[in-house]
């Protein structure tokens, strides 16, 4: 991978190496970014204008840690690969069902795609600080606190106590 001269003192193959996992968590942040909106556009339910605003507010800070993924790694010396041609090539999360529209519905499809991108965060935490890119893990530690807390909004939708 090719990159553009930095005066950031990281190791060259550190750099490499946070460069490649930045894109790769980019493409399912971005993702998740658009399967929150399909469901805020399409959700029918009773519960219809409370998970309607809650995935704004989803969607409005997935953004801000979408910017921060990608300007990372221009920071760092790469490109940032943000196309919806690449994040639909690239991305780890499961196609969202398009055909869905209650509530109950929406929520399992949503707390799949973001179980599964917050493994994900999780994992690119280890990756980068193991490659000595401790600000990197940083923003991927902060990603992962706001995808956690949206999973227990998420799944306190689906769970009453008896």
């Amino acid at each position: 991978m090719a990159t553009i001269q930095t005066h950031n003192d990281l190791k060259s193959n550190t750099r490499a190496s946070s460069i490649e996992v930045l894109n790769a968590r980019l493409a399912d942040a971005i993702d998740l970014a658009l399967i929150t909106k399909q469901a805020h556009w399409n959700v029918k339910g009773p519960q219809f204008i409370a998970i309607h605003e809650m995935l704004d507010t989803f969607r409005t800070e997935l953004d801000e840690h979408v910017d921060t993924i990608a300007e990372r790694a221009v920071q760092l010396g790469g490109t940032a690969y943000g196309t919806s041609q690449v994040v639909a090539k690239e991305t780890t999360l499961k196609p969202y069902p398009t055909e869905i529209h209650k509530t109950k519905d929406h929520l399992a499809a949503l707390i799949q795609a973001y179980a599964a991108a917050a493994k994900g965060a999780r994992d690119a935490i280890s990756e980068t600080d193991e490659a000595g890119d401790a600000d990197t893990a940083d923003i991927f530690t902060g990603y992962s606190r706001s995808l956690d807390k949206f999973l227990w909004f998420l799944e306190a939708h689906t769970q009453e106590k008896e």
